[in-house]
């Protein structure tokens, strides 16, 4: 199969025998240390941009088309992994993670799922700052596709408009539907509704389990990540002290 005129095939050693290495091994030209460094790399949960990595004409294909190769895709990974793709369990398995994988966890990829910001005037002259805490994350590390999961707290003092509740935790969903790192996430958020309320005073912060933590690696079930971002009047101590007495007092319960 070829993807925009590259193949998808990964080259093995040895002939091929339904879509496996007859000597069952594998030659990827990787080598013990830079499979080392792959491994520290990702650790690192660091990230090179704001904008999510992505490849030219990434959105040349509809997400039908999508759904189909990813399907044919995993399908030949759980091949591979020795499952048994007859099994009634199994069977439905690779399309049930093609569909997930574009219409839900990853959604956030294509732009046309980007909410549109409802703004009204600030009638009310409302000028201190609203706080929206406790805002559900449900993400994926980008480095091992395993889940992050946590709260997201944000905040922004108007400048004249105010948004419609409801778009900051649609701002962070959608954010959070796609391959992440947390610092990124954060920062991505923060970007977003500065452009959108036209102010520099908002306040994102974020504190998440990175389940590649917890169930890989170190296997770490009790540590969390928090990661910030501060910029207009949340830059001054003051205001950023406020903001996160705010976030630590209880949430209200229905």
């Amino acid at each position: 199969m070829k993807l925009n005129g590259t193949s998808s095939n990964t080259p093995l050693d040895g002939n091929l025998q339904n879509g496996l290495p007859v000597n069952g091994k594998a030659s990827y030209g990787v080598t013990a240390d830079s499979e080392e460094l792959i491994d520290e790399l990702g650790d690192a949960h660091g990230s090179s941009s704001i904008d999510t990595p992505m490849r030219p004409g990434a959105f040349d294909l509809d997400d039908e088309l999508k759904v189909d190769l990813i399907e044919e895709h995993f399908r030949e990974i759980m091949n591979i992994l020795g499952l048994d793709l007859t099994d009634d369990s199994l069977k439905g398995s690779p399309r049930r993670v093609a569909k997930m994988y574009v219409n839900e966890i990853f959604r956030g990829l294509n732009p046309e799922n980007k909410p549109t910001p409802t703004l009204f005037d600030n009638k009310f002259r409302y000028n201190e700052m609203l706080v929206e805490k406790d805002i559900l994350v449900q993400t994926y590390c980008e480095h091992h596709f395993v889940p992050i999961i946590g709260k997201a707290h944000v905040a922004y003092i108007s400048s004249g408009k105010v948004i419609g509740l409801s778009k900051l935790n649609r701002f962070v969903e959608y954010f959070s539907k796609r391959p992440q790192v947390q610092e990124r996430l954060t920062v991505q958020i923060a970007e977003e509704l500065k452009k959108v309320l036209e102010t520099e005073d908002v306040a994102v912060v974020i504190d998440a389990k990175h389940l590649c933590v917890s169930t890989r690696g170190v296997h770490d079930v009790n540590s969390s990540t928090i990661t910030a971002s501060y910029s207009g009047k949340f830059a001054e101590e003051a205001t950023r002290q406020e903001f996160l007495r705010y976030i630590a007092q209880t949430s209200a319960t229905l």
